[in-house]
């Protein structure tokens, strides 16, 4: 029978083992596709994977097992339950005037902007260009705690007049739209559960593989093209998403 075959990890060792492996497979369950199998390789085949002892492998199962994401079945081996829901992307569709509302209210701080080459994973979105303005923020609420940070990526030719200090007042959205005079159509979101990388943790002050929410927001003008693709990564204590769809 054909096991399932989970997602590799680099492995942190200020964290406990057993933790980071059982985090990690358990966003490789969550994420699987319909037609992968059930069956998950032995405990001897999951500890060579990750690379770690038997022993820490069996603490990472017995917390997926205690969660009821995974069977154990001596003899038989340990199976992800069926009816465990996939982690698919959820896609918010909604108004500019929205996004505007959802991006706004939090102190932001501008951490560094340039113009460079278009990420390889963003090339998609930029098909006519070599090279897009970045800029990277920290926002916090009225505490001062951080609650996420954003990256937007935008057409280099629109940087000229974007004023980096408005966009500690507002979303790179609305100083599009409503100080560079970008006539934005449309925007689609994409919503995503993952875990908090080194730098995401160090900037949202979290536990490096914390749950975060990766929000990716596409901007396009009226003519088709996108003006702008933000990544924005939020805490996942702190944010959830609600989608409310009309009958009519």
């Amino acid at each position: 029978m054909t096991s399932f075959a989970p997602d590799s990890l680099v492995l942190n060792r200020k964290l406990p083992l057993w933790y980071q492996v059982s985090q990690s497979l358990r966003a490789s369950i969550l994420g699987r596709s319909p037609r992968d199998p059930l069956r998950l390789p032995t405990e001897e085949q999951l500890a060579a994977h990750y690379g770690v002892s038997v022993l820490t492998m069996r603490q990472a199962l017995k917390e997926l097992e205690d969660e009821g994401l995974i069977s154990r079945h001596r003899r038989r081996g340990t199976f992800i339950e069926p009816h465990v829901r996939r982690g698919a992307p959820v896609r918010l569709l909604g108004s500019v005037d929205a996004i505007v509302a959802q991006q706004s209210g939090m102190e932001a701080t501008l951490l560094g902007h340039g113009v460079g080459p278009v990420p390889s994973e963003l090339a998609e979105y930029f098909p006519d260009t070599a090279e897009t303005a970045t800029y990277h923020r920290l926002r916090r609420d009225e505490t001062g705690e951080p609650t996420n940070h954003a990256r937007n990526y935008v057409r280099a030719e629109l940087a000229a007049r974007i004023d980096p200090d408005d966009l500690a007042r507002w979303p790179m959205t609305k100083v599009l739209r409503d100080v560079v005079g970008v006539d934005i159509s449309r925007i689609t979101d994409t919503v995503q559960a993952r875990l908090a990388d080194p730098e995401t943790a160090r900037l949202l002050d979290v536990p490096l593989l914390s749950p975060i929410l990766h929000y990716t927001g596409v901007a396009y003008d009226t003519a088709g093209r996108v003006v702008d693709v933000a990544v924005i990564h939020y805490r996942g204590d702190r944010f959830s998403f609600t989608v409310t769809l009309d009958a009519t």
